[in-house]
């Protein structure tokens, strides 16, 4: 039987890139999925995974950071698969942003950057949080970046990139204290903390959207991120729970040992018991 047979789950930002990885990755084992993206594309990408892995995939046009769309999403996923299993909150946004910046445009780029990478991660896992409770195997994925563990290398933290940065830091927050607290409801929490992988975010970067060879001969894909995404998945109900997962360019793509204590993000007791609603 495939890891998902049976489960459903939601994609933000699914259009390209990882999203897209992300979503093939689950309707292959067997999900059902909503896959939401503010480009039109995301409905063709919807339509040619459900033809090819022969599970209902549906794809919206939506904003993460809008809460109507938000609130669409997850009652469609409600209203078709009954319940959620997997989330993965995806949909992420960047820009240069320098910081010397009139403070002006620094507002500016704050709330263009902050509304998706942290207001759309709360809002869409608020909403799909009462649908996950009781589910088996339900897991929220927050996809990071490595730039918040300790660097392997030089690069990391980009001073033009700070409201970016910001936000996966802050992410870490969220990550840490939804594990702690949905331990109780048997909802897992980790994040996905990646170097250079081959997304257009990051060929956008680049003239023509090319990315230099000497980056090209070692940049990782988003398949490496989808795969560890399941093995996330695959270490079931008593699997890690409050964890930064890392990848970094030219090591082994693979999830490691489950962290001490000590090692999590703050340590939060994992099954604590608090009261019912």
């Amino acid at each position: 039987m495939s890891l998902l047979a049976g489960k459903s789950g939601i994609v933000s930002g699914a259009a390209q890139g990882l999203g897209s990885a992300f979503a093939h990755a689950l309707a292959a084992e067997g999900a059902d999925l909503v896959i939401f993206d503010v480009k039109a594309e995301v409905e063709s990408v919807a339509e040619s995974l459900a033809a090819e892995t022969g599970r209902e995939v549906i794809g919206l046009v939506g904003d993460v950071s809008q809460r109507a769309d938000v609130e669409r999403v997850v009652a469609t996923a409600i209203e078709r698969f009954g319940g959620i299993e997997v989330l993965v909150n995806n949909a992420g946004t960047w820009r240069d942003t320098p910081v010397d910046s009139p403070w002006q445009q620094a507002v500016a780029d704050w709330d263009f950057i902050m509304d998706t990478n942290l207001k759309g991660v709360l809002m869409l896992s608020r909403a799909c949080v009462p649908h996950m409770r009781g589910r088996s195997n339900a897991n929220i994925i927050n996809v990071s970046t490595y730039y918040v563990l300790p660097a392997r290398s030089s690069g990391t933290n980009q001073p033009h990139t700070d409201l970016y940065n910001a936000s996966k830091w802050a992410l870490n927050g969220f990550t840490d204290a939804w594990a702690g607290h949905l331990a109780a409801d048997g909802i897992r929490v980790n994040a996905l903390c990646m170097g250079a992988t081959d997304t257009p975010m990051l060929r956008n970067l680049f003239e023509g959207g090319r990315l230099p060879p000497e980056l090209a001969d070692v940049v990782m894909q988003p398949e490496q991120m989808a795969a560890l995404m399941l093995d996330i998945i695959r270490e079931g109900p008593e699997g890690r729970s409050g964890e930064n997962i890392g990848a970094w360019v030219g090591e082994s793509v693979e999830l490691g040992p489950r962290k001490p204590v000590y090692g999590r993000i703050t340590g939060f007791n994992q099954r604590q018991e608090r009261p019912r609603d």
